[in-house]
């Protein structure tokens, strides 16, 4: 599928780049999370995306560069933990 090899190239490289708070970053996950459970139906590999996005930034919080847009960055933690929360039932299907 090319838009997700598209997805995880870019995840990639902004692993590498940018820091786990980066809104960009922070975008580029909670998008291809979402493309993982909406568009392939693979529940385990969308929570496992998000959960590691969301712990990452969550533990860099107090490292958060004052250049980042702060505002930008917990608007989408906000979103990936809202998923994460309505995952978790379809995940916890899997792990049963």
């Amino acid at each position: 599928m090319v838009v997700l090899n598209l997805l995880q190239a870019a995840t990639k490289v902004a692993e590498k780049v940018l820091s786990p708070t980066n809104p960009i970053r922070l975008g580029l996950a909670l998008n291809l999370s979402v493309f993982y459970y909406e568009i392939i139906g693979y529940p385990e590999r969308a929570f496992q995306v998000a959960h590691q996005a969301f712990d990452e930034a969550i533990s860099g919080i107090d490292l958060m560069d004052a250049e980042e847009p702060c505002k930008d960055s917990t608007l989408i933690l906000r979103l990936l933990k809202d998923n994460l929360t309505l995952w978790i039932s379809d995940v916890s299907k899997f792990i049963d």
